[in-house]
């Protein structure tokens, strides 16, 4: 049975949520794939525990259940940082779900900079990194040789960080390959679907949001969602790895939720559609794409009007496939932890082709 050695960064809901899911089926991993994650080494803003031969995960669930951290535990290293930890730690995979930073991409920015400059594999839950720098850890993986299954450089992975569970990155980059893209709409922020939802039932905002809270889908600063740059985040990171169009966020035109009315809303809903904060690529002439978030009334026959209570989903148009739609009703934080396990999965099967 092979082993994969893994370094956890981020024990928030997405980070404990994953380590949760390993403990609920431990053989699922080896049983299907033939191979089991020890995690050797995790951080949270407390510190770093490190332990070769494998942590208590089921201890490390039980502390931040507790609102405790790390430094509790009796692996916790007094002289690691979560940088230095993927500086220094033997492992061979680094699985990054710290909070979203867009002033400087850190902590998560330099773990993944430094595991990939070691050559070590890395999962994404995390978007900063990615916004701020997605060219950069391009060129420092295997992105930089197309995804191809030859490439000497280590894999980067990342599809939990657009939309949890939904496919976006995966879909539009493999099984539209071949077809030219001209106009993708996405709604991939969860957040704002169920409060512009819980809105039009005839809740009040702060209702709504704490509603969205208890779901465990809140980013731990909440205008990152309601105020639109948790999808322009997503949008930003969709252009550079599907439109292959380099992009950062001032290429976004953004607007949030906070002025969409309950009239507004009503009047969607009456007509058969909804309201969505949604995220729109569109081709123009000479084969760049403008990139815009807004609150969009979905008429009754677009065909993200009919996602369901709390569901994401997008909608893709192309030359030769078509509308292409897609989506996806999530539990909380486990649709991005079921994502960033099946990116673990695909590196897995191109590790062991080498």
């Amino acid at each position: 049975m092979d082993t994969v050695h893994t370094l956890l960064t981020g024990l928030g809901n997405i980070g404990r949520t994953f380590l949760e899911m390993l403990i609920a089926d431990p053989e699922r991993l080896p049983r299907r794939y033939g191979f089991r994650l020890k995690i050797v080494g995790v951080a949270d803003s407390t510190g770093v525990a490190l332990d070769p031969s494998g942590l208590d995960l089921a201890a490390i669930v039980d502390l931040k259940r507790r609102r405790l951290g790390v430094r509790e535990l009796p692996a916790f290293r007094s002289d690691l940082n979560p940088v230095t930890l993927a500086q220094t730690a033997e492992y061979d995979l680094v699985l990054e779900a710290t909070p979203t930073n867009l002033r400087d991409g850190q902590p998560g920015l330099d773990i993944v900079r430094s595991a990939l400059q070691r050559g070590k594999a890395a999962v994404l839950a995390s978007k900063g990194p990615l916004v701020l720098a997605f060219q950069e850890l391009a060129r420092l993986s295997d992105w930089a040789d197309d995804l191809s299954p030859h490439s000497q450089r280590p894999p980067l992975r990342f599809s939990g960080a657009v939309g949890g569970a939904l496919p976006t990155i995966n879909f539009g980059r493999r099984d539209l390959a071949g077809a030219q893209i001209e106009r993708a709409e996405l709604v991939v922020n969860g957040t704002t679907q169920v409060i512009l939802e819980q809105m039009a039932a005839g809740a009040d905002f702060a209702t709504a949001l704490a509603e969205a809270q208890r779901q465990g889908i809140v980013e731990p600063d909440p205008s990152l969602d309601v105020d639109g740059w948790d999808a322009a985040n997503k949008l930003v990171i969709f252009a550079n790895a599907v439109l292959n169009q380099p992009a950062t966020l001032a290429d976004v035109q953004v607007r949030g939720i906070r002025e969409v009315s309950a009239d507004d809303l009503a009047a969607a809903w009456r007509a058969g559609g909804r309201i969505s904060l949604v995220a729109t690529a569109v081709r123009q002439t000479d084969g760049t794409y403008t990139l815009s978030v807004a609150p969009t009334v979905l008429t009754a026959d677009h065909p993200l009007s009919r996602l369901a209570h709390g569901e994401m989903g997008f909608v893709i148009y192309s030359d030769s496939a078509g509308r292409s739609t897609v989506s996806s009703l999530e539990d909380g934080p486990l649709g991005t932890c079921q994502a960033m396990l099946r990116d673990v999965i695909d590196i897995r099967h191109r590790l062991k082709r080498h």
